[in-house]
């Protein structure tokens, strides 16, 4: 199993990030130009009720956002709307695959923390684990480049 963390301090309120990184769209601006992710049409923002476990939808990465290199089937295992989630979704990449994101309030506004868990099913484990950290190293850059730091 391998594990990361990322972390980011914006300079934006809490709520306002929070609205954006649940959001289709700030997600697609989080991953583009590396990944795109497929959701079904009409699906704005990930639901503020969910059934733990049950899947939201299946969506498909897309590397440089036309290549088609993995799919997921998005499950929400917690939620606590306006702070955090707890994704574990099913891969064809991964054998597991978990994503905690926590929007919290900070001295410059808010702090996002990405905590990864995961295990590749295809990829040996320095590879599986330079992409997760690029992928998610790209994404963090992109909020701060959106926000600002403070």
């Amino acid at each position: 199993m391998i594990a990361l963390r990322f972390e980011s301090e914006l300079a934006a309120a809490p709520d306002t990030v929070w609205r954006r990184v649940t959001s289709v769209e700030g997600i697609a601006d989080e991953m583009t130009p590396l990944l795109r992710m497929t959701f079904p049409r009409g699906m704005r923002t990930l639901p503020g009720d969910v059934v733990p476990g049950q899947r939201l939808c299946r969506s498909w990465l897309l590397l440089l956002r036309v290549l088609p290199i993995d799919r997921s089937d998005l499950a929400l295992v917690e939620l606590e709307p306006g702070r955090r989630f707890l994704e574990r979704s099913p891969m064809l990449s991964m054998a597991f695959w978990q994503h905690e994101r926590i929007v919290a309030p900070s001295a410059r506004g808010t702090r996002v923390v990405d905590n990864l868990t995961f295990r590749s099913r295809l990829l040996p484990r320095v590879l599986a684990r330079a992409s997760v950290a690029l992928l998610f190293r790209h994404r963090h850059a992109r909020l701060r480049r959106r926000f600002g730091t403070g």
